[in-house]
């Protein structure tokens, strides 16, 4: 009987260590930040973020084509260090947020290449329009933190059409798209 206990023990620590280990988006510390940059009139860059989001991601960099991640961003908590702007960018024409207040992005396939970048492909759901999306993606790095936890980083950047979105706020012709960054550290759940 000892045998067989002690062989599911190694047997299950075998399986744990084998299977991708979940994460959860460091919200708490803050070291997480979605960030966004759109021409201003085609004479500079206005950027912003979005200051509450969570999510959570699963990786195992021993088969890192088993990635996948789920984000949830609060479209009222944008932020462009402006608040009259700010109050513009929720309303009528651009995000709307009364109307939608969440957008939400759910992976589908991530593909890893050998110079350490990826592409992440998913859905995302902004202004109440799903489509899918490819953020080009590097993993910054990964390893214990000093206070007994793990943790993994990443770092995405993609590109989105206001109109495909619903987004109809006429910016000018230097500004139909806006670009999304994304800087991800992530601790390992226990």
């Amino acid at each position: 009987m000892k045998n067989i206990y002690l062989a599911l023990v190694v047997f299950s620590l075998t399986i744990s260590n084998v299977m991708a280990q979940e994460y959860v988006i460091d919200k708490k510390g803050m070291h997480a930040f979605i960030q966004f940059k759109i021409s201003h009139l085609g004479y500079s860059w206005l950027w912003g973020r979005f200051n509450d989001f969570n999510g959570t991601l699963t990786y195992d960099k021993d088969k890192p084509e088993a990635s996948k991640i789920e984000v949830t961003i609060n479209t009222n908590s944008v932020d462009s260090n402006h608040a009259e702007r700010d109050n513009h960018i929720r309303g009528k024409g651009l995000l709307e947020t009364n109307q939608y207040p969440e957008a939400k992005f759910v992976s589908t396939s991530f593909t890893q290449n050998k110079d350490n970048t990826a592409v992440l492909k998913g859905q995302f759901t902004l202004h109440g329009v799903t489509k899918e999306i490819s953020i080009d993606v590097k993993h910054i790095g990964e390893g214990n933190d000093p206070w007994g936890g793990y943790r993994v980083g990443f770092e995405g950047t993609t590109k989105l059409a206001l109109a495909d979105y619903n987004i109809t706020k006429n910016l000018g012709p230097a500004s139909k798209e806006v670009e999304l960054i994304f800087s991800i550290e992530a601790i390992q759940k226990k």
